[in-house]
């Protein structure tokens, strides 16, 4: 029997990636592969807001080349969709019915966008921001000048208002319990805050203000592709609506794996489940924190690199602790300007 071990990485984004080039360079003689829904190889999904500066050619966004998966002999299987796991004898079953053994798994299959169940029959009225064509399609459907209605308002959703505005769109943030997500701001400090989205050129309209959001329609000919109507009556004309209101992680072929789930995946301090072979990094995991006493998620491209480099360096025997490297605070800048340090990706 073969001794060469095969560690599988589920998840191709930055915690993906980083974990398959540390286990290879850890532990060269092992088997890596790499699976993922994506149809695109590596792509920093943060540098989305690009396609509104004009960058509209694919191959410009990826990291990773097709060749440095074969040079590094990291098996990349794209468009691929994990749909099971079995534990017990450390196999997964793919959507196709193949199946796969593995010595030790890691998953960074990151997370969707969350969308409230109240908003959910609206979805096909709106524009996601998840991936290259996604963005593509926003770009396609905001014409020079247009006017970008963002609901919620987390990080990722307002580092695209700031590109938008940018290149001289209108952004109308319609503000909640989500705004600023996954950033915690008191309540005496979101004026503040707020206040300062305005001074950056994003107006701003509280949706408890005007009762909550009733509805979204097609715009009537003639008018505004997009039409939202708020409980009080009042109505907001854009050419787009799009989403933000956080991430929930991707895990439904975890259910019935073995390994303990809250809302992510439980993972000890070194990154590893309740199953001694599978390990979690990135969006998708919750961290114990034995200060706090409680399973934390930790976000922003730095942190997910690192977990994935963590993650790999424990997966071969290194044993050691998790520790956040990116500060989580909002930032009020001296100018009066919202900064999240979740915007910083190098």
């Amino acid at each position: 029997m073969s001794t060469v071990r095969h560690h599988v990485v589920i998840g191709s984004g930055v915690a993906g990636n980083q974990a398959a080039e540390t286990l290879r360079q850890q532990d060269p003689a092992s088997r890596v592969t790499m699976i993922t829904t994506s149809r695109l190889p590596f792509f920093n999904r943060y540098d989305l807001p690009r396609v509104f500066r004009g960058e509209r050619d694919w191959r410009n966004f990826i990291i990773y080349p097709a060749d440095y998966y074969r040079k590094n002999r990291i098996a990349l299987r794209r468009a691929t969709k994990v749909v099971a796991v079995d534990s017990a004898n450390r196999t997964l079953s793919l959507e196709h019915k193949e199946t796969i053994a593995y010595d030790t798994m890691l998953v960074a299959s990151g997370a969707g966008a969350y969308l409230p169940e109240e908003l959910s029959e609206f979805r096909p009225l709106m524009h996601g921001f998840g991936g290259f064509k996604d963005a593509i399609r926003v770009a396609d459907a905001l014409p020079e000048g247009g006017h970008a209605i963002l609901l919620g308002g987390d990080t990722i959703g307002l580092d695209l208002a700031r590109t938008l505005l940018d290149t001289g769109h209108r952004v109308t943030l319609v503000a909640g319990p989500h705004t600023f997500w996954p950033h915690e701001v008191a309540p005496e400090a979101r004026p503040g805050f707020i206040a300062a989205l305005e001074r950056m050129g994003i107006a701003v309209i509280e949706a408890a203000n005007r009762g909550g959001i009733a509805g979204i329609a097609q715009g009537a000919q003639g008018l505004s592709p997009r039409s939202l109507t708020f409980r009080d009556g009042s109505e907001l004309h854009g050419d787009v609506v799009m989403p933000f209101f956080g991430i929930t992680p991707s895990l439904d072929f975890m259910l019935g794996s073995g390994a303990d789930i809250e809302r992510g995946l439980l993972v000890n301090p070194e990154l590893r489940t309740t199953n001694e072979a599978i390990w979690a990094a990135g969006d998708v995991c919750q961290i114990w924190t034995a200060s706090a006493r409680r399973y934390t998620f930790y976000h922003g491209w730095k942190n997910v690199r690192a977990m994935g480099e963590l993650a790999a360096r424990n997966i071969v025997g290194a044993g050691e602790a998790w520790v956040p490297i990116q500060d989580e605070s909002l930032i009020l800048t001296p100018d009066g300007r919202v900064h999240s340090p979740f915007w910083e990706y190098q």
